[in-house]
């Protein structure tokens, strides 16, 4: 027997309601809870040996550029919160600059690594979207220890990731004698008061347990 016309068009209003109902009860511009997928804190591991801190710093006579050795480094950060935290290590007493008088200067008088053997870059905080399939850039606070006191400062980074393995560079300044390290000035020789520093940096990912 044929249905009346009525009632298909009441079990048409019935489902039209029914799916606007489960719309919009969920958030605007988005799938309910159970459909969204979650992102876990992300852990980077670093790779001392594909790791490198570069340092520039001008002068009268000419530009100083030189490396130190990274130690280790492990960071875990939140990619939708920011939330950062982990640190990177460097050798102190790795650094040179391809001139075993002004190195023996540096280690000895300016930097002193006979005493303070480490720097530490401390993380806190990340300002910016970090993708994690495609190149990104975003900003870092962190705070740095050199020559044994404490210094907040904000890295510019660029970070690639492929797979579990990922690179990057992160770029601040470091106004040494604002920070209490000792000006290796002289005479004859103007240094500007400000060091450059580029950490080259690479390794593993993995999602935070």
């Amino acid at each position: 027997m044929r249905r009346p016309a009525w009632t298909s068009l009441a079990g048409i209003l019935a489902i039209a309601f029914g799916l606007a109902a489960w719309i919009s009860a969920a958030p605007s511009g988005r799938l309910p809870q159970a459909a969204t997928a979650a992102v876990h804190p992300v852990v980077l591991n670093f790779d001392a040996s594909a790791s490198k801190v570069h340092y520039t710093v001008d002068s009268t006579l000419h530009t100083v550029h030189g490396t130190f050795n990274v130690k280790s480094g492990t960071i875990q950060f939140d990619p939708q919160t920011g939330r950062a935290e982990g640190e990177i290590i460097v050798y102190a007493t790795s650094g040179e600059s391809g001139n075993s008088s002004r190195d023996e200067r540096m280690h000895k008088e300016i930097l002193e690594t006979w005493k303070y053997q480490e720097a530490t870059f401390r993380l806190t905080q990340i300002d910016g979207q970090v993708s994690l399939t495609s190149p990104s850039d975003f900003k870092v606070k962190g705070i740095v220890n050199l020559h044994g006191a404490d210094h907040e400062v904000i890295a510019l980074v660029h970070s690639e990731f492929t797979g579990d393995h990922w690179k990057g560079t992160a770029k601040f300044d470091v106004p040494y004698i604002k920070w209490g390290i000792k000006d290796p000035s002289n005479f004859l020789l103007k240094v500007k008061p400000v060091v450059n520093i580029e950490l080259d940096m690479a390794g593993t990912q993995s999602a935070a347990k």
